[in-house]
């Protein structure tokens, strides 16, 4: 997924360049290193094919083109571009055992987390059963295609429309490392990890 117009960011993040290559090329490569046989990018990039002007319109787009017979799909953000092929290749793996709908990868949360009420802590949240999801996301193409057809305008992410249309979500360990995009602070901390 490349066609964000990227707000928090200043400008759309397809364009950022880490170490010379845009992020998007990053995320593609690891996605083909980690066993995707094809890459559909989406968004205005070489090759790409036009997004939304949602998440879930785009991620919508993407499905539009893959043949039927493709019973898999691997959902994953531009913006991440530090994600491993190893990681790519568990959430496969994870969707192959064939027990669920879809595959997140996950990291536990380690920092204390509070519930506020304007500028007062009004609760502290367990997060013994919490994990902060990321991208590359895995799915069976058809409960993907059949959570995508209802009306959730507060999803924001795939699994939230599997979760909610009753569809099974697992989830494997993920990557510290494989951060996301959002502010310029964040492309900064990249560049200064590939150095």
């Amino acid at each position: 997924m490349a066609a964000g117009r990227g707000v928090r960011f200043g400008r759309a993040k397809h364009e950022a360049q880490l170490e010379g290559r845009p992020l998007w090329k990053w995320a593609r490569n690891a996605l083909l290193e980690g066993g995707v046989s094809e890459v559909v990018v989406v968004g205005p990039v070489p090759g790409g094919i036009p997004g939304g002007d949602r998440r879930r319109d785009s991620v919508a787009a993407g499905l539009a083109i893959i043949p039927e017979l493709v019973s898999s799909v691997v959902v994953h953000d531009a913006a991440r571009p530090f994600a491993s092929p190893d990681l790519v290749s568990r959430v496969l793996e994870r969707l192959a055992v064939g027990d669920v709908a879809g595959v997140v990868p996950g990291v536990p949360v380690r920092d204390t987390l509070k519930r506020v009420s304007g500028g007062l802590i009004v609760g502290t949240v367990d997060r013994e059963t919490l994990i902060s999801v990321q991208t590359p996301q895995a799915f069976r193409v058809d409960s993907l295609r059949a959570a995508h057809t209802a009306d959730d305008e507060a999803a924001t992410d795939d699994a939230v429309l599997l979760e909610r249309s009753g569809e099974k979500v697992a989830w494997v360990e993920g990557e510290p490392g494989n951060l996301k995009v959002t502010y310029p602070a964040d492309l900064r901390l990249l560049e200064a990890l590939v150095r």
